[in-house]
């Protein structure tokens, strides 16, 4: 989860933190020099090159200075290349020195680092009009990118190029970037152009980037679609004019894409049923006692894991088996291997990736043999040849085949800079007006440049595709299919799905959607339906047992908190994320009790810091957003938040409810908490005053939080609004309303839901700062688990999504696209939002604290007693039946679980209706766990009861997720846009000036 001061609005992004050391003259703006040339303390700039090191420039043009650049030979992270390139940095109070506040220079001012203390304390997270943003331009990219990480987790590329600005950004990082070219301060190696050379292994510079035009720039996928099912012969599959019978390879590719577009469940059905029944005679064209071909293992495979079935048993086959078990250990076989490598019969570069993507789907890695042919056959430029040549033959790139080759060598350990030379040809390739040429001479060409246009996506070269799916929307037809060029307008099929998956931004790596899960409504009905929950659609799950054991590994979770940024500052936004999971998995009641109690005690980490200095309470820097961060905590473990930490959290957050705009005191308006520069911060602290019964206080910051609302239904990042709508802010505000009684509270949550539900993509996950984030996924399941019956079967796409993301070690990647691995933070927004359960009424009872009698609040208003609503009694089975009675009680709602912090989102938990225990062995399970809140007197958003998760039991609601990155994040402000810069998971912010927000992980 994140809270907000005024710079966490960037909520998703982590905010990067730190820029480059060295210096040296930069030309800004073009032709402006700015500064004279510097040299940091770092190893010499010559050791860096096109191909090695990287460099980063921190611009103080802002005080005077100018632009100074600085090597590191061997970077690990961008926090070390910053330092290493002899930049000093400092953190803020509230997170440490993983958040960067400051920058430094040996060779401008003497060392001085800036921002000044007179300029920002650096107390709380800086504001998004004015910190150190973090930028990024790989080798041979023209344009800098705004960082999807923080500068402790972002891993720079030999060649790259970053970049630290002070200033601001917008919520995107589409304004603020850096006045100077990449190129500018690249490395030069003799004199020459900072691309790579012309030499054999080196990739070529990219054309120059252009330009779109045109009467459509996102052409009609639902057309093509349409148009592509019209052409299956009986419905059910495709024929070729040169071949009698069925075309079973042209069938499985559209199949693909009709998965892709989403829009022909009938027909996709129909399609994939013919393949399952045609298995054999696909597979076998020999007969049964023959080998199989490959190519129809690894489409066959490729249509299983698209629509949500088993690749090891589809039509009686495992087609895994069939690839993993005939690799070529030498060329001959009749003919069938080239070489060594070659996945048997494999007749071109295209069915070799093609393999190696099916066996990467189904979570298992490629045979080495198999990776290292492509070796041979990536030509001198980058490109992929479009033959199965062997070394020494000639060479000539083909872009079909180098697109699908990017994706199928992007995430092969070792092969990452093979990806990059590939990318890099597809983009030298690229024509000014968005195509690629299949040869030199030829027109623009649909299937090159749809193929292009997906290794674009993937590679996070959106300007290249963007002017990709331009070219391509002009070559559709009224019919809605596509033409093979430019200068055939007759629809083609196979033209028309590469076009599908380019212009719905998937590809055969991501492309999901099960036909039989079913299509919910994207507008939900003005009054919630009545009728509980039906179980969501079966599908893939995460393994909440594997994920739990990932955070809870001692090298992670030390003594109870966790450090991630650095070693003597313990993140506790994370550490309460981290909280958050564990109680909402029910899997490690040890693990969350020694968390717990840390925070509780309160526990010094190894600089002498407690919680208490984090959330500021006593400050005049106290925020809204992490003092209800930590009291959710508190009452989501059966806790006192009036009593929790040494302090009343509750009576500090009525304290901290503004009473009027005063931009000194971190109020945006009246009913704002202070500081709480982010919705979610603000929903944090509403839903920790009504879990404790507090809604006569409360009442100012709901009905500032409802008047954020657009009329689109959406909620943007930042306080004060911007304008942007996200889905992150819009599932945490949903979660706080759900909590509200009253039927203008329901139809606030309905219409934020109807609006949600319509962001999923096509592969089930949800758009974030990070891209197709983890995270947003996991706190747009919590919100609509609000509402299950409407939209279950999103439910279960978005977990089959985040199933996909999670990592042999249990962890999760942080997007489905850019840098893998497994990232903490990420892990534990997914964990706990993929139950289901929303903060608002999460509760693992761990006991160790009495139920605290009510006592009045500092303006009078008595906090209820009672036995919190919806806790069963006794051992729990089957579905508790949770009964809505208006403001939950002190302890019958649970509280949402964290604050954002600097390097992540705030997490969004949606309240849960209704959590399916388990049967108390302790084992994780997901289950169907939320009901539909009944109209009328439950409350709000439904008067959402409190999910109990028992000791020894798994909730099984969606919704109630993770923070995203709210540990020691800047309380990514979700839709912050001046993230500020944060160690990779820098610490979230609570308040305005604490609210920073974080792309990917800049928190």
């Amino acid at each position: 989860m994140r809270v907000s001061s005024s710079r966490t609005r960037h909520r998703n992004r982590d905010l990067a933190s730190v820029v480059a050391a060295g210096a040296v003259a930069v030309a800004a703006c073009g032709s402006v020099l700015f500064g004279r040339p510097g040299t940091a303390a770092a190893d010499p700039i010559e050791q860096c090159t096109a191909t090695t090191g990287a460099i980063v420039a921190v611009d103080f043009t802002h005080w005077g200075g100018g632009v100074v650049r600085g090597c590191d030979a061997h970077p690990t992270t961008g926090m070390n290349l910053l330092h290493a390139a002899g930049f000093t940095t400092a953190g803020t109070e509230h997170d440490g020195p993983a958040f960067i506040c400051r920058l430094g220079t040996g060779t401008f001012n003497s060392g001085t680092q800036y921002p000044t203390p007179a300029e920002e304390p650096c107390v709380n997270t800086p504001q998004a009009t004015a910190y150190w943003s973090y930028w990024i331009a790989e080798p041979g990219q023209q344009a800098w990118s705004y960082s999807r990480f923080g500068a402790g987790t972002q891993k720079p590329k030999p060649g790259e190029v970053e970049a630290w600005v002070y200033g601001g950004t917008d919520i995107g990082g589409t304004s603020g970037a850096p006045g100077f070219t990449p190129d500018s301060v690249r490395a030069k190696s003799g004199g020459s152009s900072a691309s790579p050379s012309a030499s054999p292994s080196a990739s070529p510079s990219p054309s120059a980037t252009p330009t779109s035009t045109g009467p459509s720039a996102t052409g009609d996928p639902a057309a093509a679609a349409a148009w592509l099912a019209r052409q299956l012969v009986g419905g059910d599959h495709m024929e070729n004019w040169a071949v009698e019978g069925p075309d079973y390879p042209r069938t499985a590719l559209t199949a693909v894409a009709l998965a892709a577009a989403g829009t022909q469940d009938p027909a996709l059905r129909r399609t994939t049923a013919f393949l399952a029944a045609h298995t054999d005679a696909f597979l076998y064209p020999d007969g049964p006692a023959g080998r199989p071909d490959v190519r129809a293992a690894a489409l066959l495979a490729l249509v299983a894991e698209s629509t949500g079935s088993d690749p090891r048993a589809f039509g009686g086959r495992d087609l895994i088996a069939a690839l993993t078990g005939h690799v070529c250990t030498a060329a001959g076989e009749n003919g069938k291997c080239t070489a060594a490598g070659d996945f048997l019969g494999a007749a071109s570069p295209w069915v070799q990736s093609l393999g190696v993507i099916a066996l990467q789907r189904a979570g298992v890695t490629p045979p080495a043999p198999a990776l290292a042919r492509f070796t041979a056959l990536q030509c001198a430029d980058g490109g992929v040849a479009g033959s199965m040549i062997v070394a020494g033959e000639h060479c000539e790139s083909d872009p079909l085949t180098t697109g699908l080759a990017v994706l199928a060598l992007r995430t092969a350990a070792g092969y990452e800079t093979a990806a990059k030379k590939a990318s890099d040809q597809l983009a030298a390739g690229q024509q000014a007006d968005g195509s690629l040429l299949p040869y030199l001479g030829a027109p623009g060409d649909t299937i090159s440049t749809a193929s292009a246009a997906q290794a674009f996506k993937a590679t996070g070269q959106d300007t290249r595709r963007a002017a990709a799916t331009a070219w391509l929307a002009a070559r559709q037809g009224a019919d809605g299919g596509f033409g093979p060029d430019a200068s055939t307008t007759d629809p083609d099929p196979a033209a028309t799905e590469q076009a599908i998956l380019a212009l719905t931004g998937t590809d055969l790596t991501s492309v999901r959607h099960n036909p039989d899960a079913g299509t919910p409504p994207t507008t939900p009905a003005t009054t919630p339906p009545t009728t509980p929950a039906s179980t969501p659609p079966a599908g893939r799950t995460p393994d909440a047992a594997k994920g739990s054991a990932y955070l809870t590994d001692p090298s992670r979770l030390i003594n109870g908190r966790y450090y991630e940024g650095f070693p003597a500052f313990a993140d506790f936004g994370l550490t309460i994320d981290g909280a958050y999971a564990l109680a909402a998995t029910g899997t490690d009641d040890a693990a969350l009790r020694r968390i717990v109690d840390f925070l509780d005690q309160p526990g010094k980490d190894a600089s002498e810091r407690t919680v208490n200095d984090w959330t500021g309470i006593g400050t005049e820097y106290a925020g809204g957003g992490s003092i209800g961060k930590e009291a959710l905590l508190a009452e989501a473990v059966g806790r006192n938040p009036r009593a929790f930490g040494g302090h009343d959290l509750i009576a500090a957050l009525a304290a901290l409810v503004c009473t009027k705009a005063d931009q000194s005191t971190g109020c945006a308006a009246p009913g704002n908490y202070t500081y709480a520069t982010s919705v979610f911060s603000q929903a944090l602290g509403i839903m920790a005053q009504l879990r404790a019964g507090d809604s006569t206080n409360a009442a100012p910051a709901i009905a500032y939080l409802k008047g954020l609302q657009h009329q689109d239904g959406s909620w943007p990042s930042l306080i004060p609004a911007t304008g942007d709508s996200d889905v992150d802010s819009t599932a945490m505000a949903v979660m706080a309303l759900a909590l509200v009684p009253g039927d203008e509270a329901v139809r606030a949550v309905d219409q934020g839901l109807g609006w949600l539900a319509a962001r999923q993509l096509p592969d089930g996950g949800f758009p974030g700062a990070a891209g197709d984030s983890t995270n947003s996924a996991a706190l747009a399941i919590q919100g609509m688990t609000l509402r299950q019956a409407s939209y279950g079967a999103r439910i279960a796409k978005a977990r089959d999504f985040l199933a996909g993301q999670q990592n042999g070690d249990g962890g999760f990647n942080v997007a489905s696209a850019g840098q893998p691995g497994s990232d903490v933070r990420a892990s534990t927004q997914v964990l706990g939002g993929a139950t289901g359960i929303s903060f608002g009424t999460l509760l693992r009872d761990l006991g160790g604290t009495s139920t605290p009698t009510p006592t009045p609040t500092s303006t009078g208003t008595a906090t209820p007693t009672g036995t919190p609503t919806g806790t069963p009694t006794g051992t729990p089975t089957g579905t508790p039946t949770d009964t809505p009675t208006g403001t939950p009680t002190n302890t019958s709602t649970n509280t949402p679980t964290g604050t954002p912090s600097p390097t992540g989102s705030p997490a969004t938990a949606g309240p849960s209706d209704t959590a399916v225990p388990s049967t108390g062995d302790g084992s994780a399970t997901w289950s169907a766990g939320g009901i539909d809140a009944p109209a009328g007197g439950g409350g709000g958003g439904g008067g959402a009861p409190v999910a109990v998760v028992p000791a020894g039991g798994v909730p099984a609601q969606a919704g109630s997720g993770s923070l995203a990155r709210t540990g020691t994040q800047a309380l990514t402000l979700t839709a912050g846009a001046g993230v500020l810069t944060a160690l990779g998971a820098a610490a979230v912010l609570v308040a305005r000036r604490r609210a920073a927000a974080a792309p990917g992980r800049h928190r």
